[in-house]
């Protein structure tokens, strides 16, 4: 019933509609601009003494962009919609209401609060808008939460990788309370045995082991819901508010029967594109190079699956644009990338730029702070 390279198959109504997409097929080649089916806005973020900043954007509400640096200063940037730096919130270290690492923030603009994920110490840190302390939040014993995202009102929802790193059959996704952590709901998405997507090699000789695995988006807001993706199952569901579970896509071969296994990970979902990637557990830990990929694109018009490129067209010499593995926002922003101020200055100067861009990069520094671009689905 599932099999098939492309297409989909309907029970019922739109929300049931899933593809199947086999893995080990060969798709057409398709070209795409980035603007015919998503709105781009740029965000040039304010440059000052105290907003420097290196532009890793951890949340974007209706008012606020909040923005990181990846060297652990602790910095949290808080700029307005428009890029005006607002104020700048710093409590990292050692004491009960202070984070030694932040491994990413969730914003609760309703609630007036940031949610800020330290791994290592294994807890989540709340704070207000101003980084007053609220409260803070521990994990669940076994619970290694590496993504964190606003579920609703009370609750958030969690990929706990160590499901991943223990190659262990449990969920994967969970809801826990904002208050305390409870766990109010595990999500649990079936496959037969658990398959791990971290490649080890152990070095006898200087007694150490080493690890990689390759990033993917394991939650997609999606239409009011949640696209939900557990590597050892051969489906992607739709998670729905009222938390019903539909198949989203099928993929085939079953992860289960493929050594080495290509994993299917989704990315943008647009009204007319679903955007995928394709990826192979390999890795060579001397060259430090590896897991393949296969940029893949299910066309809801034409129901056929192609392999693609995106252009931004704001570019005059085609800068390509990635769908997948990007940094997921919310149901209005799909995702974000930062574009460095000395390559839009570089660029400007070589006459590369068009429309709002050009006009953007004609007022740039080169050691400004980076430029957000951010990719909206279409009203």
């Amino acid at each position: 019933m599932m099999a098939g390279c492309g297409g989909n198959r309907k029970s019922g109504n739109d929300s049931d509609t899933f593809i199947t997409v086999d893995v080990t097929a060969s798709y057409p080649q398709k070209e795409l601009i980035l603007q015919d089916f998503m709105d781009v806005e740029y965000v040039p973020l304010e440059t000052s003494r105290e907003f420097l900043c290196q532009g890793f954007v951890q949340a974007i509400g209706k008012n606020i962009i909040i923005v990181k640096n990846n060297v652990r200063d602790g910095d949290i940037f808080i700029f307005d919609r428009n890029g005006k730096g607002l104020r700048k919130i710093n409590r990292i270290g050692q004491g009960g209401e202070e984070y030694t690492f932040i491994l990413g923030i969730t914003l609760d603009e309703d609630n007036n609060e940031i949610f800020v994920n330290d791994h290592y110490i294994k807890k989540i840190l709340v704070y207000d808008l101003y980084g007053k302390f609220k409260r803070a939040i521990r994990y669940q014993e076994g619970s290694s939460f590496t993504k964190i995202l606003n579920y609703d009102n009370d609750n958030l929802i969690c990929y706990d990788s160590s499901a991943d790193w223990e190659a262990a059959n449990k969920p994967s996704q969970v809801i826990i309370s904002k208050q305390d952590g409870s766990v109010v709901k595990e999500i649990k998405i079936p496959f037969d045995k658990a398959v791990s997507t971290i490649l080890k090699f152990s070095d006898p000789a200087n007694n150490m082991t080493y690890s990689s695995n390759y990033p993917f988006p394991p939650m997609i807001p999606y239409k009011g819901g949640w696209i939900l993706v557990e590597s050892s199952s051969d489906t992607v569901f739709r998670y729905s508010p009222d938390q019903s579970m539909t198949p989203f896509i099928v993929r085939t071969p079953s992860i289960q029967s493929m050594n080495p296994e290509v994993f299917l990970y989704p990315g943008t979902l647009s009204e007319q594109y679903y955007f995928m990637e394709s990826v192979k557990k390999e890795y060579n830990f001397e060259t430090r190079r590896g897991f393949p990929t296969r940029n893949l694109m299910y066309d809801k018009q034409e129901k056929a699956i192609f392999e693609y490129l995106v252009y931004n067209d704001d570019y005059s010499n085609k800068r390509p644009v990635g769908m997948v593995r990007q940094h997921v926002i919310n149901n209005e922003i799909a995702f974000w990338q930062k574009l460095e101020a000395d390559h839009l200055f570089e660029a400007h100067e070589k006459e590369q730029l068009k429309g709002k861009l050009k006009e953007i990069a004609a007022k740039l520094e080169e050691e400004d702070n980076p430029v957000i671009m951010l990719v909206k689905y279409k009203k």
